[in-house]
């Protein structure tokens, strides 16, 4: 059985699909990549840097909704528009996760949603 997880503190979806899904008997959670739209504005941040901790405050706010946190996560996927800027998305990320790092991949997109500089996508599980 799933279960769809929405929370305000994340911005809306922008197509046909769910901020995430929870599976496994409430101890699998599936979200959908996040790009760095802050939830309360609509807008998105100018630069790398800020349009990262945007897309990692809009994961949180998810992680929390569902009784998750960044200690949960196992595996992300992190879609650059400039692989260049792979350094200063590392940055960031290691903010996050501090320990037991979480397994992950990273791409350069032709583009992505909205003329966005990241998005994330994030996998997470209960013990």
């Amino acid at each position: 059985m799933k279960k769809i997880i929405s929370t305000p503190k994340a911005p809306a979806a922008v197509g046909p699909y769910s901020q995430a899904v929870e599976v496994a008997a409430g101890k699998t959670l599936y979200i959908s990549g996040q790009i760095p739209i802050d939830p309360a504005t609509g807008t998105m941040p100018e630069g790398i840097e800020a349009q990262a901790e945007q897309v990692f405050a809009n994961i949180e706010a998810i992680l929390t909704a569902a009784g998750y946190t960044f200690d949960d996560v196992v595996k992300s996927t992190v879609l650059l528009a400039d692989i260049a800027d792979f350094a200063a998305v590392n940055t960031i990320y290691a903010r996050r996760y501090t320990r037991d790092m979480p397994a992950r991949a990273a791409y350069q997109v032709a583009a992505l949603p909205l003329g966005a500089l990241v998005e994330i996508e994030t996998i997470a599980v209960r013990a």
